[in-house]
């Protein structure tokens, strides 16, 4: 239900940033916000608070946001809280995001190895997901997990390439435990 509602409402104001030529200001409008509410947690209270009438909170919106923030993003804020899906701001806030960055044709990857990679190989892995991918530019988040033992899994999306040896192993295993079973069920024993 959380993600209808954050695709419903984000959707909505990509379409008006769209159209009204607003995509760049409503990004940074968006990372201004997000950074005033969470130095501000009371404020957040005050507007998920279930027994302060709505029109005390769009008063409130109104008396901090206005002249700070474009008519566009503080009447969106309006929106959100007269229909009462303020705790859904985050997650809105995120699938808008990721539409721009999407309409701006802006990959987002992350990639993780075993080791820190060198500048040289995050270079390497940068070009080839550009000639792989519909992006123009990518903005790529580096982790390590020593867990993985070796090479990489990168994810874009929905997508996942995983060429880790830890999940080689770990279908190799799958594998193995099949031939296993299937050996069981005939009767013959592997040792």
């Amino acid at each position: 239900m959380a993600k209808l509602i954050a695709g419903t409402y984000g959707d909505a104001l990509f379409e008006l940033a769209v159209e009204q030529n607003l995509t760049d200001s409503l990004m940074q409008e968006i990372d201004f916000l997000q950074t005033v509410l969470k130095e501000n947690s009371d404020f957040e209270k005050i507007l998920m608070h279930p027994e302060i009438p709505k029109q005390k909170k769009l008063q409130l919106i109104e008396n901090v946001f206005k002249g700070r923030i474009s008519d566009a993003l503080t009447g969106f804020l309006r929106i959100v809280v007269t229909k009462g899906r303020y705790e859904n701001l985050p997650d809105i806030f995120a699938y808008f995001i990721a539409r721009v960055k999407e309409y701006k044709k802006i990959g987002i990857a992350q990639v993780v190895s075993a080791i820190p990679l060198r500048d040289e190989q995050k270079q390497k892995i940068e070009q080839k997901l550009l000639e792989t991918t519909h992006y123009e530019t990518m903005e790529i988040d580096y982790k390590v997990e020593e867990s993985s033992i070796g090479g990489l899994m990168i994810r874009i999306g929905d997508r996942v390439v995983d060429s880790t040896i830890r999940s080689k192993l770990s279908a190799l295993t799958g594998s193995l435990m099949k031939i296993s079973l299937e050996s069981e069920k005939e009767g013959v024993q592997i040792s």
